[in-house]
């Protein structure tokens, strides 16, 4: 009727029911999975304690200690010490900040880089799809490790003279584990756009004149989005074990910077007179990795629309 204007909510049997947003929805679902809502809290706590925990714990991450050295956990040394009687605790709370740091910058990388290359070889037809997905498949079949060995011999000095000792590894060790995780998102993408570009709403937008380039930003890349999420969370805790993989072979950080896998590394030859110098940094790494993984696969019931939860 003209001059009528339309109601927000929508009815069912005389009932108003308010709309609800799509994320609003998918955070319903997600609270939904019990596991992974709990774990989003302890990963956010795990956060919490390696960013503002050494401004509480003020003991040095290299202050060191003869008297004290391999002590076990006690009131002054909440998690023991290590040979030379530096504080674990504090080297645990700084080795966070570096390994999840790792972590979101390999996966940001990964996400990037495949997204960009899915995307391109997803609205593509012909030879730039074959060429994409050769050299796709081209990394996925090389052996990784020996790979990621093998370029950080060769780069590691370079870095460092470039960028110093901390900048240069960490950038070293993101640009060769983010470089050997696109893959997967690259196919994910690529996968997601060849369904959605034949869609009814993708094919009214280009019938109206719209643009490839509008196509994908406003339309086919939006709804491909869920699928990545949940690959992100992936890669961060793939990228954690690899950095902790990478420092535990002696190939990652220096002994005064402490991540993660240097911790057990550097605990490795101690496990039967100080078992707590490796027992707390691996329970770290598993903790994180474990409720990562559980944050994923709540993401990926809750963007799923085909499930019912």
């Amino acid at each position: 009727m003209a001059g009528s204007t339309p109601a927000s909510p929508t009815t069912e049997l005389g009932k108003t029911v308010a709309s609800v947003s799509p994320w609003a929805e998918a955070w319903r679902r997600f609270r939904r999975h019990r596991l992974a809502y709990w774990s989003l809290w302890v990963l956010g706590l795990m956060v919490l304690a390696v960013l503002l925990g050494p401004l509480f714990y003020k003991v040095g991450i290299n202050e060191i200690d003869f008297q004290a050295r391999l002590a076990g956990p006690s009131a002054k040394h909440p998690l023991g010490t290590d040979d030379l009687g530096r504080d674990i605790l504090a080297r645990v709370l700084y080795g966070g900040r570096i390994s999840l740091a790792v972590g979101l910058a390999a996966m940001l990388m990964a996400i990037i880089v495949g997204v960009l290359i899915g995307a391109l070889a997803g609205i593509s037809r012909g030879w730039v799809d074959t060429a994409l997905m050769w050299v796709t498949d081209l990394f996925l079949s090389l052996p990784q490790l020996p790979l990621l060995l093998l370029l950080i011999f060769l780069f590691r000095d370079t870095l460092k003279a470039a960028f110093g000792l901390e900048v240069g590894i960490f950038l070293l060790i993101v640009l060769v584990i983010g470089g050997f995780r696109w893959m997967p998102v690259a196919r994910l993408v690529r996968a997601q756009f060849f369904s959605l570009r034949e869609k009814e709403f993708v094919e009214a937008a280009r019938a109206l004149g719209a643009t490839t380039t509008r196509q994908v930003a406003r339309h086919i890349l939006p709804n491909s989005l869920g699928p990545v999420i949940v690959a992100a969370t992936i890669d961060v805790a793939a990228a954690i074990i690899a950095e902790s993989t990478l420092s535990f072979l002696g190939l990652g950080f220096p002994p005064d910077i402490p991540t993660w896998g240097r911790i057990l590394y550097d605990g490795r030859d101690y496990m039967d007179i100080a078992m707590h110098w490796a027992l707390f940094p691996g329970l770290a790494i598993f903790i994180t990795v474990l409720t990562i993984n559980f944050v994923g696969d709540g993401l990926r019931d809750a963007l799923d629309p085909r499930r019912v939860l």
